[in-house]
């Protein structure tokens, strides 16, 4: 299968693309791993991102959608993929269609991860992380720790990072709003798009992505 996600910050979709696609049997490709892995092997992509990252500037969707394309034309991509983060706007999106058009492929279902507003601010805004290891993370209200501040695995002082402010997750909603929100409604123009809650346990979310692929 050949599955895009998308959703706003906070709607859990690096959780869920990583269960879906180990559900089934099907590598994930996100955005994020995309750019760590170009740069850290120095390709001519990364590279270029690289240099646009260093800058402060956003790195042009030529470049993005080349690293997409390099990464779908891998031997374990043959079967299908996962997309998380790509396509993030109309111009991606896009592309992305002319690149399956060449290979002779299609896009089998959209999943869009659906949280009202108010949740994704709380949810993130709520985040609270470890300063000794960015991998204990904690939640003021839904996972908080023992002691107020301190993180329960290692003793380390828990902070909340800039990204995760609210007047930023608002931000970063408007942008989602205005760049990523439109492509749903192009995927819906081509009968693809699936709308899944993603309130509610991490497990139940998974099962109402796969019944919604499966049906």
């Amino acid at each position: 299968m050949r599955i895009v996600l998308v959703g706003p910050p906070g709607a859990g979709k690096g959780t869920q693309a990583a269960l879906l696609a180990k559900n089934l049997g099907i590598p994930h490709i996100s955005t994020g791993d995309l750019f760590r892995a170009n740069i850290s092997q120095g390709t001519e992509l990364g590279r270029r991102a690289q240099e646009y990252m260093r800058a402060g500037d956003l790195v042009p969707d030529e470049i993005t959608i080349g690293m997409a394309k390099d990464r779908m034309e891998q031997p374990d991509a043959a079967s299908g993929w996962l997309l998380d983060g790509f396509p993030r706007n109309l111009a991606q999106a896009e592309a992305l269609d002319e690149l399956l058009r060449d290979a002779g492929q299609a896009l089998d279902s959209v999943l869009d991860l659906e949280v009202p507003e108010d949740e994704v601010v709380k949810r993130i805004a709520g985040r609270r992380m470890c300063r000794n290891d960015s991998a204990h993370i904690f939640h003021v209200e839904y996972t908080p720790p023992k002691e107020p501040g301190v993180c329960d695995t290692c003793g380390g002082e828990l902070y909340q990072r800039d990204d995760d402010r609210e007047e930023t997750v608002r931000r970063r909603l408007e942008v989602y709003h205005s760049e990523t929100e439109p492509i749903i409604d192009y995927y819906k123009s081509q009968g693809l798009v699936t709308t899944i809650s993603a309130l509610g346990p991490v497990a139940d979310v998974t099962q109402r992505a796969l019944t919604a692929l499966k049906g």
